[in-house]
């Protein structure tokens, strides 16, 4: 086997082995996986409590949940309908329950405090993206998982979404040739791209921007179709639209006395959950979930444009845009022999299929079309937490995601900010002690 393919071939299995295995010993033993789960809002209870609980009750069981609002976390528990205590004191949480794995959703610029403390405890780690939001608590995050000899896995959700797996698989079919660059523009809409600016996510010091909470996304799979790390970032981004910009402005939706001609209003007493997890507990925290997209501490940007070189020479060209009419993304590979295409609206779903558009630089054009899932983020959210709760036990599409690509998708978005503050380019391997790899061979 050639070396190359033997690293990839390798580097697979050691990933599957290191990071798929985190739940596998509840089906061989017949003992149930301890969990423990710090941060609790709708992420934490969509994706991590009540399904969790419903789809693997009998391999997992939820020893204890820490938010630093009681009164969610209270409520969180009677979601998922489980028994175990809850904790506001993140420190005793571990200490009584002594979990075998912590899942961490609590607020991004956190999330290296828990992981760390977590894995210098002994627990493996289950992480929403992303992993944090700047270069040195990613540095912090790499160097304990080395000593500690525990594992962290990063839930990139879209990786597992139908019609990314079918790019990865038509990208490695070698169906456009040598890969030189891409074009990838992402769009929300008014209505998801708003609600950033409503919630936590508005302050950089929370999110690190949407370069780092909501792009992290888009890089990861980025470099998962190119199979490369980024080298170089050049990045523009403004606040043109939401904040300061807006005609008028509250504290938030519920008493804003300008209800009647605002376009964003939210009126969040129509959503029980919402209501539930955050109206009721306001007492708590003064946490208003409802916040006002135009006040003027909001400091992230509404749109951004990156350049990214990648090691292995493919360029790419990024945009965001936080106010569109609709929500989706366009995503064109160019390559030696032609040409992949994908649009994708989000929010449509009367198609039955999306569609991917190959085209040979001599004339030969076929459509590939992929069936739709209308489920949560086109179906990527389900086959996670099957593959993290129940795993196969082989990962051929090499979705299993470690902090090595947790990392290479901040640091994209950590370099495009600082590119955008300083005004220049920003090298990865200036960050952080990892070095881009031209070919991923997936170890550190």
């Amino acid at each position: 086997m050639h070396r190359r393919s033997f690293l990839q071939h390798s580097g697979s299995l050691m990933a599957g082995s290191l990071l798929g295995p985190l739940i596998k010993e509840a089906g061989s033993t017949g003992k149930k996986r301890r969990i423990a789960m710090v941060g609790t809002s709708s992420r934490g209870a969509q994706m991590w409590g009540v399904p969790v609980v419903k789809e693997f009750g009998h391999l997992v069981e939820f020893v204890g949940l820490c938010d630093l609002n009681p009164g969610r976390a209270e409520a969180v528990k009677k979601m998922m309908q489980v028994s175990c205590k809850t904790y506001t004191d993140f420190d005793q949480m571990l200490k009584e329950t002594k979990p075998d794995v912590l899942i961490v959703a609590t607020v991004d610029n956190s999330h290296h405090e828990q992981i760390i403390k977590g894995l210098n405890a002994g627990i493996d780690i289950i992480t929403e993206k992303p992993m944090t939001t700047d270069e040195r608590k990613c540095q912090e995050i790499l160097d304990a998982e080395k000593r500690s000899g525990r594992k962290v896995q990063v839930t990139f959700n879209l990786r597992y979404a139908p019609l990314p797996q079918k790019i990865y698989e038509l990208l490695r079919s070698d169906v456009i040739g040598e890969l030189t660059s891409v074009d990838f523009h992402w769009y929300l809409d008014v209505h998801h791209g708003a609600d950033y600016f409503r919630r936590w996510h508005r302050r950089r010091e929370y999110s690190g921007s949407l370069l780092v909470h909501k792009s992290t996304h888009h890089f990861d799979l980025m470099n998962w179709w190119v199979d490369s790390d980024p080298a170089e970032v050049f990045a523009y981004g403004a606040l043109e639209f939401y904040g300061k910009n807006g005609p008028y402005r509250d504290s938030n939706c519920r008493p804003c006395p300008h209800k009647k001609n605002c376009n964003f209003y939210w009126d969040i007493t129509k959503s029980e959950r919402d209501v539930l997890l955050y109206v009721n507990n306001e007492q708590y925290d003064g946490y208003l979930r409802d916040g006002c997209v135009f006040k003027k501490d909001i400091d992230i940007f509404d749109k951004m444009a990156v350049q990214v070189r990648y090691a292995n020479n493919v360029q790419l060209s990024y945009s965001l845009t936080a106010y569109s009419p609709y929500e989706g993304f366009r995503v064109s590979f160019n390559g030696k022999k032609g040409k992949m295409d994908a649009f994708i609206e989000l929010n449509d779903n009367d198609e039955l299929y999306d569609k991917i558009l190959v085209t040979s630089n001599f004339g030969k054009q076929e459509t590939i079309q992929v069936l739709k899932d209308n489920t949560e983020h086109g179906g990527g959210d389900l086959r996670l937490r099957k593959e993290i709760f129940s795993p196969s036990g082989s990962d051929p599409h090499k979705q299993i995601a470690g902090t090595r690509d947790g990392a290479m998708s901040i640091l994209m978005g950590i370099a495009a900010y600082h590119s955008i503050d300083k005004k220049q380019p920003v090298r990865i391997k200036d960050l952080t002690t990892l070095k881009p790899q031209a070919q991923k061979v997936y170890s550190d």
